[in-house]
């Protein structure tokens, strides 16, 4: 039983004097038959590291800005005059607002916010705009009487 011990702790013991006997890289060639050449691949990063195209909306137009900083003058969280530029104070109000409304406050302006202060999308002069509205649904879609008794015994809550 000692020998077994003595044993393992001398193949314990060498294992880890000598790491690199048991994690030894075999290099194998590429198997697709490309030669892939690094000065080639480092180019090809450096070229669209440097003419990325720019993606999505830049900048706010000055109207747009005028309307936002007319909404949130109208709201008590910007003071003055609009002055159509997207600055520091605009922006801390915007900030304000969406916080107050427990919104995220990285993006601005947050959509939902936008929505809230009367800036979101007009369909008043859509085709459909009267079908928008809330209306009553047709009496061909209520839920019969006989229906609704039933849901209401065997949810248990009384009317």
């Amino acid at each position: 039983m000692n020998n077994l011990r003595a044993s393992l702790a001398v193949v314990f013991a060498a294992a880890l004097m000598n790491p690199l006997a048991f994690a030894s890289r075999v290099h194998r060639p590429p198997t697709s038959g490309q030669v892939h050449h690094e000065r080639h691949a480092t180019h090809h990063h450096f070229y669209y590291r440097h003419h990325a195209r720019v993606r999505g909306q830049q900048a706010i137009e000055p109207a747009r800005v005028t309307q936002i900083q007319q909404a949130l003058i109208r709201e008590h969280y910007l003071n003055g005059d609009p002055t159509g530029r997207w600055d520091a104070t605009t922006i801390a109000a915007m900030q304000r607002y969406q916080s107050d409304h427990g919104w995220q406050t990285k993006l601005t302006p947050d959509s939902r916010a936008l929505v809230k202060l009367g800036l979101g999308p007009d369909y008043s002069d859509a085709t459909n705009a009267k079908e928008l509205g809330a209306t009553k649904p047709a009496a061909s879609l209520a839920i019969p009487a006989d229906q609704v008794a039933g849901f209401t015994a065997a949810s248990g809550v009384s009317q």
